[in-house]
C-alpha cells in the first residue's frame, strides 16, 4: 500500500438556505482534526467546499492538485447525500484513495451506510475524530489491523466491523486547532459587513435529554469545559493574528458551569478582548444568570439563542425540554432587557399539527417577543429518541430534505404542501409584527434588525415570504422597511413581481 502522507478534509457542497443566510461558517471540527493530523506528521488540506460554494468541477480540480492518499468528509443528516457523492468523486479521481466519513449521521447510521453495496466509504469515524483519525492512519501505514483502533466502523469480508467506542478527549485544552489553514477571507457574519467570523468552542457536550436532538446522544450526556484562560487567549490570538472580530460559540451549553462561565466573562471584560459573541444556551441558565446579564453584555455577548422549540407545555414535555412556557418568556425578556439580540425557534409539523395550532404558536411567539424567531419543520433524525413515535408519519427518506426547512413529516390533518405554506405564513406574520414595532427597540438593535431584514429579503430561504411581508399592510410598515423592499425590487404593495 502507498504510504499515507497527505489528507484532504473536505466539506460536502450542501446548501439549504438556512445557516448560510446569516453568515459563512467554518467547519470547526475539521480545524481541530487538521491540527491533530499535523501533529502526527501528516500534510493536510482543510478545504471548505461548502463555504466556498464550489461546484463539483472545482472540487475535482482541488483534489487533483493536492493529490491526497486519504479524503475525509463530514455529514449531518441533510448533507449525507452530498458527502457520499464527494467520496465517490475521490474514488473516481484515484481508485486507491482511502475514504473516511465522520460526524453525527455516520456515528449512528454506520450500518445503513456500510451495508449499501454502492457505498464509497472505507472507514467511518464514530464520535470525536482528533485522536481516532491519526491513529487509524498510523495503523494503516504500519500495515496494522484497523479493528484494534477504537471508534471505527468499516466493512471486512462482507460484514460490518464495529470497534469499541473511543473515549472522549479528557482535556480539550491539549488540542491544537490549525487556524493558519483557514481561508479567512470567505468567513463573515452577514449582519456586520466587513466582519471576520470564527467558530470557537469553550466546551463540548450536552447533559440534557431533548428527545428530538442528536447532541445529547452524540456526547452521551457528558460535558467538558475548557480552561477559561486558555479559551480567552485563543480569542486574543484569533483577533490579533487573523483579524477576527465576531465569534460564534459552537458549544451546546457554554454556561453549564456558572463559575467557569463567569470567569470567562470577567476575562473578556478585564482584558478588553473586544469581540462580538454569538451564542446558544438554555432557558434555565439565563434565569439562573439574571444577575450576570450585565456582564454578558459588557463581555461582548451580542446575540443569544435559547431553544424554546415547542408551543405548548405538552410538546415541551414530549421533547424532554425540562422547562415551562413562562420560564421561556422570562428568559427572553431578560435577554431583551440586557439589550442583547434574542433568538428562538419553534419546531412545527408534528403529527397533531393543524393550520390553527400553528397559528396559535405564532401568537405565542409574538407573546414571547424575541427579536428573531424561526419556524422550523421537525426533522425526524433516524437515530433520535423521538423517532419511533414519528416513524409512521415520515413522508420521505430523501435525507437532503431533512434540513428543518422542507417538511418531511406529514401531520394527520395536513399535507406537506400545507405544512410548508403554514411555516412561511408563520414567518411572515411574526416579522410583520416585529417590524411594525421596530421603534420599540434600542437604536443599535434597530440597525441590526434592518440588516437582518435585508438578508431575509435577499439571501435566505425565507426570501419569498419576506417579499410578501407587507402585502396589504404597507401603511403599517416603517419607512426603512419600505425602502429595503423597494431596493429588493418589491413594489409598494409588498407583493413580489411575478417572474
Amino acid at each position: 500500500m502507498t504510504k499515507i502522507t497527505k489528507i484532504s478534509l473536505v466539506t460536502p457542497p450542501y446548501h439549504s438556505g438556512v445557516v448560510e443566510s446569516a453568515g459563512t461558517w467554518m467547519n470547526l471540527g475539521f480545524v481541530y482534526i487538521a491540527g491533530s493530523l499535523r501533529q502526527s506528521g501528516y500534510k493536510v488540506d482543510y478545504y471548505d467546499a461548502m463555504a466556498h460554494w464550489h461546484e463539483w468541477n472545482e472540487i475535482t480540480a482541488r483534489l487533483k492538485s493536492f493529490a491526497p492518499e486519504v479524503v475525509a468528509t463530514t455529514a449531518y443528516t441533510a448533507s449525507i447525500v452530498d458527502a457520499l457523492e464527494l467520496l465517490r468523486l475521490a474514488k473516481e479521481i484515484n481508485p486507491q484513495t482511502i475514504t473516511v466519513l465522520g460526524n453525527v449521521h455516520a456515528t449512528f447510521c454506520y450500518e445503513e451506510l456500510l451495508n449499501d453495496p454502492e457505498s464509497p466509504v472505507d472507514f467511518i469515524v464514530r464520535g470525536e475524530g482528533e485522536q481516532t483519525l491519526p491513529r487509524l492512519l498510523d495503523c494503516l501505514n504500519a500495515s496494522g489491523d484497523a479493528a484494534t483502533i477504537h471508534g471505527l466502523a468499516f466493512r471486512r469480508n462482507n460484514e460490518v466491523v464495529v470497534t469499541e467506542a473511543a473515549s472522549f478527549i479528557a482535556d480539550l485544552d491539549t488540542l491544537t486547532p490549525a487556524w493558519d489553514l483557514v481561508e479567512w477571507p470567505i468567513y463573515s457574519y452577514h449582519p456586520k459587513p466587513g466582519s471576520t467570523l470564527a467558530i470557537v468552542s469553550s466546551s463540548r457536550g450536552c447533559r440534557m435529554n431533548c428527545s428530538f436532538c442528536s447532541q445529547q446522544l452524540f456526547w452521551q450526556r457528558t460535558w467538558r469545559g475548557r480552561n477559561p484562560e486558555s479559551f480567552v487567549e485563543e480569542l486574543e490570538l484569533l483577533r490579533d493574528r487573523f483579524g477576527v472580530n465576531v465569534v460564534m460559540l459552537a458549544d451546546e451549553i457554554p454556561t453549564l458551569d456558572r463559575a467557569r462561565w463567569e470567569k470567562i466573562l470577567d476575562l473578556l471584560i478585564t482584558r478588553k478582548v473586544g469581540m462580538k459573541l454569538l451564542m446558544e444556551t438554555r432557558v434555565d441558565d439565563i434565569l439562573r444568570d439574571e444577575d450576570l446579564l450585565e456582564k454578558y453584555r459588557l463581555a461582548g455577548v451580542e446575540h443569544i439563542y435559547v431553544g424554546v422549540e415547542a408551543g405548548s407545555q405538552a410538546l415541551l414535555d414530549l421533547f424532554n425540554k425540562g422547562t415551562k412556557i413562562e420560564q421561556s418568556k422570562r428568559a427572553i425578556d431578560l435577554i431583551n432587557q440586557a439589550d442583547i439580540v434574542s433568538e428562538t425557534s419553534f419546531v412545527l409539523g408534528m403529527p397533531d399539527d393543524t393550520p390553527e395550532s400553528i397559528a396559535e404558536i405564532v401568537e405565542l411567539a409574538k407573546y414571547y417577543n424575541p427579536d428573531m424567531a424561526f419556524f422550523l419543520a421537525i426533522a425526524p433524525w433516524p437515530y433520535a429518541e423521538l423517532y419511533p413515535k414519528l416513524k409512521k408519519y415520515v413522508a420521505t427518506k430523501d435525507y437532503r430534505k431533512y434540513n428543518l426547512v422542507e417538511p418531511v413529516l406529514k401531520p394527520v390533518n395536513m399535507t406537506l404542501a400545507e405544512v410548508e405554506k403554514a411555516l412561511g405564513e408563520a414567518a411572515r406574520t411574526f416579522y410583520m409584527h416585529k417590524f411594525k414595532n421596530l421603534s420599540d427597540l434600542s437604536p443599535w438593535k434597530q440597525e441590526f434588525m434592518l440588516a437582518v431584514f435585508k438578508i431575509l429579503v435577499n439571501n435566505s430561504y425565507l426570501a419569498k415570504q419576506m417579499h410578501g411581508l407587507a402585502a396589504g399592510n404597507e401603511n403599517a410598515m416603517p419607512q426603512e422597511i419600505k425602502s429595503i423592499l423597494h431596493a429588493a425590487g418589491v413594489p409598494a404593495s409588498g407583493r413580489a413581481p411575478i417572474p
